[in-house]
């Protein structure tokens, strides 16, 4: 199976001018806790997650309508192309130990995501299972 089979693609995106105040009000309203960051062409440049907030903003005691996403997103993209395995996309979550990763066409543009929920509706459970273990193992940095 390919990833552009089981990737979600219905995916919600910020750029990096706004500010983290309005990505975590997008956030919360829409009951998320990841959004890629992309230039207005769509191609990725970073993640924001709840943590990076809790992290780099709020344990900071920075103000977040004053920062801006570019400022504080994660910058290591770990990225599959949409015409791969899905077993490239499972080995890439385990091994940079990640609970989605960004889904991107030939062009480098962002077209989905493929999340741990995702290997688990199209994938082998065991191998799930293995899968989960090893992110399991992430350390407190990521």
């Amino acid at each position: 199976m390919r990833c552009e089979e089981a990737m979600s693609e219905d995916v919600r995106s910020v750029e990096p001018t706004e500010t983290v105040r309005a990505a975590a009000i997008r956030m919360r309203d829409e009951n998320i806790g990841f959004l890629p960051v992309c230039d207005a062409d769509g191609h990725v440049l970073g993640t924001l997650t709840d943590r990076d907030i809790a992290t780099r903003v709020a344990a900071a005691g920075l103000s977040s309508t004053d920062c801006l996403v570019g400022d504080v997103m994660t910058a290591e993209v770990v990225f599959v192309q949409r015409e791969a395995d899905l077993a490239e996309a499972e080995q890439l979550i385990a091994r940079e130990k990640k609970s989605r990763i960004i889904v991107v066409d030939e062009s480098g543009r962002m077209c989905g995501i493929i999340s741990l929920s995702d290997l688990a509706a199209f994938d082998e459970p065991r191998r799930v299972g293995e899968t989960l273990r090893e992110l399991s193992t992430r350390d407190a940095r990521t």
